[in-house]
């Protein structure tokens, strides 16, 4: 009879057979099966590597297992674009009055997919899913509603990647999801069980399934739970957030009781034998393609049939989960840090994260004051007595981040100073100290940033309060002409000409009456 499972003493005698060396038509005339059969479980063997003597050691319910498994329901491109139509075609069908049948849904889909499934497999698939949406009365639907509940759990193995770099096996925890209902799974490698990562994979997770069931279970690990109770947990902050953000509600299980999310745990042994196991002999060189591996696994495992059930899992979780799961946010979750700072003098709040200092500006008037501060990857808030007074977009290098109205006209000042401010406060003392400012930051003579000019500017224009203008204005040109752009020689030949000329200013194109040779012995132009 086509589809019946071979006793498991024909299949180990099919194995003991061609172990000793028998050919798969020699062992199709030795016993009851046919040649075909016999093709069929050597392809399976070899296609997953096992070798015969292993398995004439398994007992023989977990022979059958490995098998007759399932096959894949499909691994069609295709079938990614009937999922899509799919809620369309139920419409239609179970609206009586339009009086639609397959043919014409059929003859429609052809007509906008011409190379989409023919009559046959569309029939299939679309039975299939619709054989999915019916109740089975087995323990699962009994006890869960459909799309209520994710149930997420870490596998207790890690798996690993070589670092390219260091030639480190550098091991991975395993974040499994599962949705009891359908049983389907979803699999993702993050770097540990820290709440970063924990957030990170219920992200991936929910993105995955395409939408949000209201009820998130966990067990108690620290980053979704920082005090058990079997009455009032205290929820972890970041995951609190990201249920607000995602509106659903963390439910923990109780202290010590896994079987109240047993579904998960069932998975976790399902990832072990199906996908684990699988990878054991693989090399990966990076996270991703790890992980692309795993998501590869994970994919034909629910598309495969389970056994007992004329359906996959995929099949289950689209025709009876997925409609009723709330829509995804528009914007992606960001974890949220707390700090408690202070206003420093300058106006500003120095945030340290992750081994970067970043500055961030507030209004002047809170200087000094007590600040709290939100962040997320991608921006900082700060909060006076509860109260929003700054909104910046996060930096992740060392700097100042502000905006104008924060600052105080003196701070205003040091901050948007440049080259050309410079230059232009210059010129507007005199012509000679604007060629001398201009010479400063000409990149073809220096090569440093123009920061590192910015005091021996200051200084240079600060000397007009303090010495008389053509004196500054001589030592200018003088600096100029020698190539001195050093304050402490600027201003050991400002004090010289101080004494060496008289006090009346002299014309700015007259010679200047000073002992150069007497100068440059002294060391002023070195």
């Amino acid at each position: 009879m086509a589809g019946t499972v071979k006793q498991m003493s024909i299949i180990k005698q099919v194995l003991l057979l061609k172990q000793r060396g028998e050919s798969n038509r020699g062992i199709a005339r030795k016993l009851p099966i046919n040649k075909e059969t016999v093709n069929g479980y050597m392809q399976t063997v070899k296609a997953n590597g096992w070798r015969i003597g292993d398995l004439l050691e398994v007992d023989d319910p977990e022979l059958e297992r490995m098998f007759h498994a399932g096959s894949p329901a499909y691994t069609d491109e295709r079938m990614a674009e009937f999922l899509r139509l799919l809620p369309y075609f139920r419409e239609q069908l179970e609206d009586r009055k339009s009086h639609v049948t397959r043919q014409l849904l059929w003859e429609e889909y052809r007509q906008t997919h011409p190379d989409g499934y023919g009559k046959s497999q569309f029939y299939e698939h679309l039975k299939q899913n619709l054989v999915a949406q019916k109740d089975i009365a087995t323990v699962l639907a009994a006890s869960y509603k459909p799309g209520e509940k994710l149930m997420v759990d870490f596998a207790g193995d890690k798996l690993s990647y070589i670092d390219t770099d260091t030639g480190e096996i550098v091991k991975v925890e395993v974040f499994v999801g599962c949705m009891p209902y359908s049983d389907y799974i979803y699999v993702i490698c993050v770097p540990s069980q820290r709440t970063e990562d924990f957030l990170f994979a219920i992200r991936m997770c929910l993105e995955q399934l395409g939408g949000v069931p209201p009820i998130l279970t966990t067990d108690n690990l620290k980053a979704a739970v920082i005090t058990p109770d079997r009455h009032e947990p205290d929820i972890n902050t970041a995951l609190r957030d990201m249920g607000n953000h995602y509106h659903f509600t963390v439910l923990p299980c109780d202290p010590a009781s896994p079987t109240q999310k047993a579904l998960v745990e069932d998975a976790v042994r399902i990832t072990y034998n199906r996908i684990v196991a699988k990878l054991r002999k693989r090399e990966f060189y990076s996270l991703l393609e790890l992980n692309k591996a795993v998501w590869e696994l994970c994919g034909q495992l629910n598309q495969t049939r389970m056994q007992k059930r004329p359906y996959t899992r995929e099949e289950r979780f689209h025709a009876m989960e997925k409609p009723l799961l709330q829509p995804l946010p528009e914007n992606i979750f960001e974890m949220r840090y707390y700090a408690d700072l202070k206003v420093q003098p300058n106006g500003f709040v120095e945030l340290r994260h992750a081994g970067v200092t970043h500055h961030y500006s507030a209004p002047y008037i809170h200087i000094g004051r007590k600040a709290k501060v939100v962040f997320t990857r991608s921006n900082v808030k700060i909060y006076i007595d509860g109260k929003p007074v700054a909104s910046h977009r996060r930096k992740h290098t060392y700097g100042y981040t502000y905006e104008d109205e924060h600052l105080a006209s003196k701070a205003r000042v040091i901050l948007t100073r440049s080259a050309a401010t410079y230059v232009s406060r210059a010129e507007r003392r005199s012509p000679d100290c604007g060629a001398y400012i201009s010479e400063i930051f000409n990149k073809d003579r220096t090569s440093q940033p123009e920061e590192v000019y910015y005091r021996l500017c200051e200084a240079v224009l600060a000397s007009y309060h303090k010495y008389e203008s053509h004196l500054v204005d001589l030592t200018c040109r003088l600096c100029l002409e020698y190539r001195v752009f050093s304050y402490k020689r600027f201003e050991a030949i400002l004090k010289h000409n101080r004494i060496t000329q008289p006090d009346d200013e002299p014309s700015l194109f007259a010679p200047v009456p000073t002992d150069h040779a007497n100068m440059r012995g002294n060391g002023y132009f070195k």
